[in-house]
């Protein structure tokens, strides 16, 4: 299809290349009454001719546009990870850190393991909300300020796009897991969470 196309052009200007090289002919020897005659019929045809190659309708593109809403329309590929301990427990963490990244979070995900989660990264703190749109695993999620201190825990149930609103202005990263992990390992607000080389702050947010 994109071969014909392309073609076409090059078929069509061989052939108004001969019929010119007639034309020039019969004009050399016609005369000059016809010649004047046929010189403004050259001329209306060569217009019109103009006129048609110009009013051609573009090939559209098939590219697609990505969506307005900021967020992929499936699921990401996974992430860099990061170990992290909370209190003696440790688990290993995707990190969401671009713009992207955090806003289409764990969306179309259909696992993820025990001991696994999403840590996303905000470039300051600021009240957070959350919700579960496209996103088919229930979760808890913690909220965690520039020290790395959870300040609270809440359960997020599947495509539920209630927004869950932290209760303070102070949260710079948010924590997603399995739903239920942190009360099975009895982790609550107050926990420290570190890496593995210092606290997030330190590993996770850029200074000037």
């Amino acid at each position: 299809m994109e071969m014909g196309l392309g073609n076409q052009p090059r078929v069509a200007a061989g052939l108004i290349s001969c019929s010119l090289d007639k034309v020039f002919e019969i004009l050399v020897r016609a005369p000059h009454s016809i010649t004047m005659k046929l010189g403004k019929l050259l001329a209306m045809l060569m217009s019109g001719l103009i006129f048609w190659v110009g009013c051609k309708k573009p090939v559209e593109s098939e590219t697609r546009s990505a969506p307005d809403e900021g967020y992929l329309d499936h699921a990401q590929p996974k992430l860099s990870t990061l170990k992290l301990w909370l209190g003696t427990q440790d688990m290993v963490a995707e990190i969401a850190h671009t713009s992207v990244q955090v806003q289409t979070g764990m969306m179309f995900r259909k696992e993820m393991g025990e001991n696994e989660g999403m840590l996303f990264v905000f470039p300051q703190a600021y009240r957070v909300s959350f919700y579960m749109r496209n996103t088919y695993l229930p979760l808890s999620c913690a909220y965690i300020d520039t020290d790395g201190v959870i300040l609270e825990i809440r359960d997020m149930k599947p495509l539920d796009e209630t927004p869950i609103v932290a209760a303070t202005d102070r949260v710079r990263f948010v924590l997603e897991t399995r739903q239920g992990w942190f009360a099975r390992h009895q982790i609550t607000p107050g926990t420290v969470i570190r890496a593995e080389r210092g606290s997030l702050a330190q590993i996770l947010l850029r200074h000037p």
